[in-house]
């Protein structure tokens, strides 16, 4: 094919070599709403440029990823985490010779559906949805991206391609059995609607670049978590020494640097983490791949496993590292507290926009006029996941007497 026949990216805008078991952009499965392509950017950079320009993404910005967004400026938020997952999926998917942008695209959508206040406004709003289908975040992320997102004039939704709705919804593995049963519980039907409308795949493995977005969030998180309850003073560096893996970086950055301040200490302990367990999904993918040898993105789904995965040693460590975060940072009586009175708002605020769905701004209350009550219980649901922290608690504040001080 001659340059002049070319397409601006098949050039050199977005193709480069990958490996065989790669996903290849120009061999997409399409999107839901066919699309012309484009000529300057391969179809999953235009998917990971769709969900930076999306209202979703921004909202990431003041939304809880441990701690209240008010707490503290440099504390993380939903947004800043996604932004680390996707730097870290990026040098995964390098490592590999994966499609980068296709690892990105995933690693900054896969927390969309999140409520505010984090996973504690999703077990609360999760309650008050048990009797209309519950509610799960990623299912929510894949509800956000196919509907509820409006900002183009020919499609609901940011229409993105078949290989980043797949690994949003299955990057945690397949959804499932071999028997068509939900694995871990039902199928939330959102996911299964749209399976029906658009099959998924949902009993095999993702795409090696969702998988590399998977361990990436779990890298990320373990990681700032750390810097995080340091900051906040909840942690401190030598309870970190009952953790036999960090135990033994802190002692190694000591020996090094003696005379080191406690912050910067803190900074040498987290980067030397994420290199370390970054190393080990490398080196575990790489010899998976020499054993399974795929051929095709197609041989990576049907592998009956997941191949970015830590070694045996690093998956004792990392448990041990969660059960530390849990027991000393996510049940900390000051995170308790905070958790005590965000699940207050999102509860209030439910029961409100139910009981009188005109509560809700115009643009909401409309469509509910004639609706039973699983969808206007689906419908409050969708308002309230979109919301930021700040809303929510704003929104509290202007519907009841009292709201919880949560901050």
């Amino acid at each position: 094919m001659s340059d002049d026949t070319q397409t601006f990216s098949e050039i050199g805008l977005g193709y480069r070599p990958r490996a065989p078991y790669a996903c290849d952009p120009a061999g997409t499965r399409g999107r839901f709403y066919p699309e012309p392509a484009s000529r300057t950017r391969t179809d999953y950079q235009r998917d990971r440029d769709r969900i930076v320009h999306s209202t979703a993404f921004r909202r990431l910005k003041h939304k809880t990823q441990v701690f209240i967004a008010h707490e503290g400026d440099h504390f993380r938020t939903r947004l800043t985490h996604s932004i680390e997952v996707a730097q870290i999926a990026r040098g995964l998917a390098r490592a590999l010779c994966l499609d980068e942008d296709l690892a990105e695209a995933v690693a900054l959508v896969h927390d969309f559906g999140h409520t505010p206040f984090g996973h504690t406004g999703e077990e609360a709003l999760n309650e008050r949805m048990a009797a209309y289908g519950g509610f799960d975040h990623n299912a929510q992320s894949l509800r956000i991206v196919t509907r509820l997102e409006s900002r183009y004039a020919e499609f609901e939704g940011l229409n993105l391609t078949w290989e980043t709705l797949e690994g949003l919804v299955k990057h945690n593995g397949p959804l499932l059995d071999v028997a068509g049963e939900g694995i871990g519980g039902p199928l939330p039907r959102i996911v299964r609607d749209f399976d029906t409308l658009f099959p998924l795949d949902l009993a095999s493995h993702a795409s090696l670049e969702a998988q590399a977005a998977a361990i990436a969030d779990d890298i990320a998180y373990d990681a700032h978590d750390i810097d995080d309850g340091l900051r906040a003073g909840l942690l401190t560096l030598d309870m970190l020494l009952d953790v036999p893996f960090t135990a033994e970086i802190l002692t190694e950055v000591r020996q090094r640097y003696p005379r080191l301040d406690a912050v910067r200490t803190g900074h040498e302990l987290t980067r030397r983490q994420i290199t370390r367990m970054v190393e080990d999904v490398i080196l575990m993918a790489r010899a998976r791949l020499d054993d399974l040898r795929p051929g095709s993105p197609g041989d990576v789904r049907a592998a009956g496993e997941t191949i970015f995965r830590f070694s045996d040693d690093f998956r004792v460590a990392e448990r041990q590292l969660k059960d530390f975060l849990y027991a000393n940072l996510y049940r900390h009586p000051d995170v308790m507290a905070v958790r005590a009175g965000a699940e207050r708002i999102v509860r209030d605020l439910f029961d409100a926009y139910f009981a009188e769905p005109a509560q809700m701004p115009e643009g909401w209350r409309e469509v509910l006029r004639r609706a039973d009550d699983t969808v206007k219980a689906r419908h409050v649901a969708d308002f309230l996941a979109g919301m930021t922290d700040t809303y929510a608690i704003k929104e509290h504040r202007r519907l009841f007497d009292r709201t919880p001080e949560i901050g």
